[in-house]
């Protein structure tokens, strides 16, 4: 198998964005928070796959009481020959904030081709990127078909100066990094739960570890906490099923089989727990098909870590990776038909790759001297991004990047070492 590299076949679509007023007879400050609004947008746009941000001027046009239906910037729109144009406004009504934004794509109509109006409180920053990023999901899967990821989430590990790591979550675009546990020494490994309602990890207790499970969206350290796999030399890599009923794990009972790791679910519900794999090689990194049926794992039964896949009840082992002396790291896109994963290259190191399910195309993704490694890919709900952690620039921090290798980009800022991301679903 030979290893190839892809662009993206998708022709972008130009998109103007024209401009978001504050209200209707603008100050420099509304004038201020328009601009605001454009660039969320236009940063959000960027990053899909289906927009291509045209190089024009933003206005400053403000909007009448008619909103979507104000027939000046319709005007405006259609006479610009954009194949897409968008723009809004930004203002307070009833103690509220509120956010009108429309899109024309032309057809010499008088009409938009969608149009929205979001509206919401307490008045804040991260209120006012919400709605934007609800507007630019909302344009994606209008002119595309596919959900988009503007309001997903990103959890990660993060080292501080005492050598303790947390996790802490943040905006898919590295905005707002907030803490998430308080565990006295180390929190690694963290997997989002299927409704983004709480994360289950890897921590030490006694010295040994332990798998638990915290819920989100209450104060640091409020969270209802569970241990869900109780301490022993080894509990890693533990990945939540789609439906949410089962927790794949990868553990070892005693240090004397710390390196022959096997695969292990449970039962949420039951606390049940099967066994899958009994080799005596080293078994850790499941990774959930889409529909749940299967799991993407590591193994280094050859000798060298490969990739391979089983059904979830582990029976129908079959090799998926051949090319390359490590291979590692799995992880299943959202929509079935790839798994990256981390792979040593020839004159590269340890990039990112990714490979079909039945093993017949192998893409390389990012590139760099062999001294950056990268490590720990997670797709986006979209299939289309990834996020991974690097060491790229020195220190190992967090970066997105297309499936296609186009349009990296580095997401958190500053600290010490950041490692283990995971991409949030898409439900809240």
């Amino acid at each position: 198998m030979f290893l190839e590299t892809e662009r993206s076949e998708f022709q972008k679509i130009p998109i103007w964005i024209m401009g978001f007023a504050g209200s209707e007879n603008p100050s420099e400050d509304d004038a201020g928070i328009g601009k605001q609004v454009g660039s969320i947008l236009q940063a959000d746009l960027r990053r899909t796959h289906v927009f291509k941000v045209m190089k024009r001027a933003t206005d400053v046009l403000p909007l009448s009481k008619a909103g979507c239906e104000e027939k000046a910037p319709i005007v405006k729109a259609r006479a610009s020959n954009a194949p897409v144009a968008t723009w809004g406004r930004i203002g307070r009504k009833d103690g509220k904030l509120l956010l009108e934004a429309c899109a024309y794509d032309g057809g010499g109509t008088d009409s938009v081709a969608i149009g929205k109006r979001y509206t919401g409180k307490p008045i804040n920053v991260r209120l006012l990127r919400s709605m934007v990023h609800r507007w630019a999901d909302a344009l994606v899967e209008h002119y595309s078909g596919d959900s988009g990821i503007a309001r997903t989430e990103i959890m990660y590990v993060s080292e501080d100066k005492t050598g303790r790591r947390h996790i802490y979550k943040m905006d898919y675009d590295g905005f707002g990094p907030r803490r998430v546990t308080s565990d006295p020494i180390l929190s690694l490994m963290p997997d989002w739960s299927p409704d983004r309602r709480a994360v289950v990890y890897t921590t030490y207790h006694d010295n040994n570890q332990e798998i638990v499970r915290i819920e989100l969206g209450k104060k640091l350290g409020q969270g209802n906490k569970r241990t869900l796999v109780p301490s022993q030399i080894l509990n890693i890599t533990p990945a939540v099923s789609p439906d949410g009923r089962q927790l794949a794990y990868a553990s070892a009972k005693d240090s004397a089989r710390k390196s022959n790791s096997d695969i292990f679910i449970m039962d949420l519900s039951t606390e049940k727990k099967t066994q899958l794999t009994r080799r005596a090689s080293a078994e850790l990194s499941p990774a959930w098909s889409p529909d749940g049926r299967e799991l993407a794992f590591t193994s280094d039964q050859t000798g060298r870590p490969q990739i391979y896949i089983m059904r979830a009840d582990g029976k129908k082992v079959r090799r998926l990776t051949f090319g390359g002396r490590y291979n590692a790291a799995p992880s299943w896109s959202a929509r079935g038909d790839w798994i990256a994963y981390v792979c040593r290259l020839p004159g590269y190191g340890l990039k990112l790759c990714r490979i079909s399910v039945d093993g017949k195309r192998r893409v390389q993704i990012t590139s760099g001297p062999p001294g950056e490694i990268d490590d720990s890919p997670s797709w986006a709900p979209d299939g289309r991004h990834l996020v991974f952690s690097s060491t790229r620039g020195g220190r190992s921090h967090i970066f997105m990047i297309q499936y296609d290798g186009t349009g990296l980009e580095q997401l958190t800022k500053g600290g010490i070492h950041h490692s283990s991301p995971a991409w949030s679903p898409l439900s809240e």
